[in-house]
């Protein structure tokens, strides 16, 4: 191979970063102008893909993990074609296909949105979990590799641990992670924040490590080579790079490895942005083209790229005409179809907990829905995924036969893994944990919710009932936090996440089928620790009844005629609800109607006339929440009030702080009475 040309297109990615930051005056150059080298090798090497299909599913995938290093992966981009000189030029621009940090978009080569360090590299390894599912049940035939780049701080971000050990422990061998290793970081050297000897922290994690020279394409193309032989588990190349690799003072001094280039334009980092451009081999007053002889390396290097992928390809018709049952399922698979699932045969015990009916319903799904991966973050047996554990076995080093994933304790690492999954394709990744730790999650919960995946979160324990653990393991505030993803919407300007608290057993059941229907976005199912009473059957069976959850909100009973007050409620509180209304009738002889919200999101897409149904607008509005009463302020309206906590929760059993915080039927009977007399009682 000539390194010359490979030199002169590293060079070309160099002026092309450079030039991207300079003209947006702001962004990351130096880190992109270092990594520059093993950007080029890396995708006129070795990366399989279409330039004509950049969808393929048999594709090679890179992710990229630092997201300020986008300018790299843009001008590799633009080298490929997938990118135009206009697109780069309006580098970090309003409506721009080149924002600051990339953000998901397979047509062009972006397979991670990225930004969080650490994210992007624990994401490839969910991808990498996801090739070896899918090629253990259609063949190798459909194999790929995984590539990945992490840089100092992604190796610093705590996530980087779980995603090192889960890689090495499963054995990952289609797993490449470059470390591009530059000692400087945004305000210090790395020296300054740690000591740790990496390949060895990696070595012991069972992965294969390499170090080299990060700017010297032989190098690099040698560990690569290597990389790609090795197999049973994970390979890690730490190249020894140099930020702002080529930058020059005006006086033609070497302006490189400062930590002043890692998030500001050269020219306001110290460097001369004309004689680094031109010692480059660009032009500093039109830097936005491809060199020559860069453009005609690469238009042959894409016509090989073609020539495989058409191989592969055909290779993949002679299968399917072997495996017309296979290949229609891989399809579907890819393609997001369901099989058909009649989720009235789901048997339901009574009063059963939530977390213990959405174990049911994966015990049912499990082996009818075949793709689906279950993930619990060392708590299978108390989030009830262990439902669908025991229909299936958990990977282990080599063995992807089975469909259940112990992530061990780290729930972050987790979600991230999730969302590789969903970005590879062909996956329905769902994981389980504490509502309460969710808030480890939340970074990649946000990630899945911008790139529009959709993930299905288990959280159980979802309030204070989870009792004796104390308010350590007792959610309160996160219900609101969780929801207001529910009001915000994604670049498709649709609603970027359902969170569902379903109110009995038949409504998880429903919960699920909205869940699996879902997929354009994340969807949370908040679920139950104790026993929850069934809801009465108004119409011919609660599962007709509970269908209605899918619209958000509906009632669940209703007295003849106008009522005098809505009580409305998700999850366990609508059966306190139920109590307390038997009171208000017996007591007050009150009409009273109450609703089971388990989505205020998805409630408030329904037509208006159907909201003013299940909430009438001038009939008083009642709230019970189990979280902050901020939590209903949406559905009770501003003249509505919220019986909710206001505090932390504490250590007893839950049926005692039912009665000690005021969620019983009695209190619910004097919370509306007092709300009721205000309201007379105000001029």
């Amino acid at each position: 191979m000539n390194d010359s040309i490979a030199s002169k297109a590293a060079d070309n990615i160099r002026v092309l970063s450079a030039a991207m930051v300079e003209n947006a005056k702001s962004g990351h150059p130096g880190g992109a102008m270092g990594g520059a080298d093993f950007i080029n090798i890396l995708y006129s090497e070795f990366l399989h893909f279409d330039p004509d299909d950049m969808a393929w599913p048999n594709r090679d995938r890179f992710f990229l993990d630092p997201g300020h290093m986008s300018p790299m992966l843009y001008a590799i981009l633009t080298l490929t074609g997938a990118y135009s000189m206009e697109d780069i030029m309006n580098f970090r621009q309003w409506k721009s296909p080149t924002p600051g940090h990339p953000e998901l978009n397979v047509q062009r080569g972006v397979e991670n949105t990225s930004g969080p360090l650490g994210q992007g590299h624990a994401m490839a390894v969910g991808a990498a979990i996801a090739e070896r599912f899918l090629a253990t049940r259609f063949g190798e035939w459909m194999a790929h590799k995984t590539y990945t780049l992490i840089s100092d701080g992604g190796i610093q971000e705590e996530i980087s641990q779980g995603a090192g050990r889960l890689a090495g422990f499963l054995g990952l061998g289609n797993l490449i992670m470059f470390y591009d290793s530059n000692d400087i970081q945004l305000s210090t050297g790395t020296n300054e924040v740690t000591c740790e000897d990496t390949a060895k922290k990696y070595e012991a994690w069972g992965w294969k490590v390499t170090t080299i020279d990060g700017n010297n394409p032989e190098e690099i193309r040698k560990a690569l080579k290597e990389a790609n032989e090795v197999s049973g588990k994970p390979s890690l190349i730490i190249g020894r790079t140099i930020m702002g690799k080529g930058c020059i003072t005006e006086e033609g001094k070497p302006f490189e490895k400062q930590s002043s280039t890692h998030g500001m334009p050269i020219s306001k980092a110290g460097a001369s942005y004309s004689k680094t451009i031109e010692k480059l081999g660009g032009d500093p007053e039109d830097p936005f083209h491809i060199f020559p002889e860069v453009k005609e390396y690469f238009v042959n290097i894409l016509e090989e790229k073609r020539k495989f992928a058409g191989a592969k390809k055909e290779e993949q018709k002679k299968w399917e005409s072997q495996n017309p049952g296979l290949a229609k399922k891989r399809n579907d698979f890819l393609a997001g179809h369901l099989p058909e699932i009649d989720f009235r045969e789901i048997i339901q015990k009574e009063n059963a907990p939530t977390r213990g009916a959405s174990g049911t319903v994966l015990g049912f799904l499990a082996g009818r829905v075949e793709n689906m991966i279950v993930a619990s973050a060392d708590l299978s047996n108390s989030d009830k995924t262990d439902g669908f554990l025991a229909k299936t076995k958990a990977f282990k080093r080599g063995d992807f036969t089975g469909s259940f994933l112990q992530a061990g304790v780290s729930e972050l690492t987790m979600a991230a893994l999730m969302n590789g999954l969903a970005a590879h394709g062909g996956i329905i990744p769902v994981c389980g944990t504490f509502f309460v730790f969710s808030d480890y999650m939340k970074p990649a919960v946000r990630l899945a919710a911008l790139m529009e995946l959709p993930v299905k979160y288990i959280w159980s324990h979802d309030a204070f009932r989870v009792g004796e653990d104390g308010p350590t393991h007792q959610p309160v505030e996160q219900e609101a936090q969780i929801r207001l993803l529910e009001k915000m919407k994604n670049h498709s300007g649709k609603r970027c996440f359902l969170a569902l608290r379903p109110a009995d057993a038949t409504e998880t059941t429903i919960a699920w089928k909205m869940a699996l229907a879902n997929k354009e976005a994340p969807t949370a199912l908040l679920l139950s620790r104790q026993a929850v009473n069934d809801l009465p059957v108004n119409g011919s069976s609660r599962f007709e009844d509970a269908l209605q959850a899918e619209k958000g909100a509906y009632i669940v009973q209703k007295d003849e005629g106008e009522p005098d007050v809505v009580l409305v409620a998700s999850g366990s509180e609508v059966a306190t609800l139920l109590y307390g209304a038997k009171i208000l009738r017996d007591k007050k002889g009150l009409k009273v109607q109450i609703v089971s919200a388990i989505s205020e999101g998805l409630f408030r897409e329904q037509p208006g006339d159907y909201q003013k149904k299940v909430i009438p607008e001038e009939v008083p509005v009642f709230g019970l929440t189990a979280g902050l009463p901020v939590t209903m302020q949406g559905l009770v309206g501003p003249k509505g009030i919220t019986w909710g906590l206001e505090s932390f929760g504490f250590s007893a059993p839950y049926k005692v702080l039912d009665e000690k915080l005021g969620f019983t039927g009695e209190n619910v009977y004097e919370q509306v009475m007092k709300y009721l007399k205000a309201i007379k009682e105000k001029p």
